[in-house]
């Protein structure tokens, strides 16, 4: 079992319990799984960019990513309907522990200048979006191997009902959170 896991189960969800007044376990909030979106844009048009961004984005996960296609023509962007756009992962149980254990301690330390993450990117419904603007931070990569630095969109998915729910899941995982 993921350190992680373990670490909610012992610590998160008896102070969560607590500070908001649940009376049964099956009501604390629950990380139910990770996105991670990696949109191409004009990278799209280059056919040789498109499997190392795979590969790239399979070794930072550690699952096969799934290729996401345009729904519609859009001329302005040069989009034509099921022209690949991006590509998506979702994590889940095991393997999404794993990941937002990395994530915490390891990948967002190395982000340069850092001074915690936004507090206000959490949606009505407890769900949190992280933007990070180079994958170069990931330990996994091979920097000399990456044709071309681009970002990504992780949005961590709760059972919360507030924002104030998942913002106390969250910092109970560790996430640093910039002091406002």
């Amino acid at each position: 079992m993921a350190g992680l896991r373990d670490e909610y189960m012992k610590n998160v969800m008896p102070s969560l319990m607590e500070k908001f007044g649940y009376k049964n376990e099956m009501e604390v909030p629950v990380l139910q799984k990770v996105v991670v979106n990696v949109g191409m844009g004009e990278m799209a048009h280059q056919k040789d960019l498109i499997d190392p961004i795979r590969e790239e984005l399979a070794t930072i996960t550690g699952q096969r990513p799934v290729l996401t296609k345009s729904r519609k023509s859009i001329s302005n962007f040069k989009i034509r309907d099921g022209a690949p756009v991006g590509y998506k992962v979702t994590l889940r149980r095991e393997k999404m522990y794993e990941f937002v254990d990395r994530l915490i301690n390891f990948v967002i330390p190395r982000i340069r200048d850092f001074r915690g993450v936004s507090s206000t990117a959490f949606d009505q419904n407890g769900n949190y979006t992280l933007g990070i603007k180079e994958q170069t931070i990931f330990p996994e990569l091979e920097l000399d191997k990456v044709p071309v630095t681009h970002g990504m969109d992780i949005c961590f998915v709760t059972t919360a009902k507030t924002k104030a729910e998942a913002f106390g899941l969250l910092e109970g995982f560790g996430m640093p959170f910039a002091k406002k």
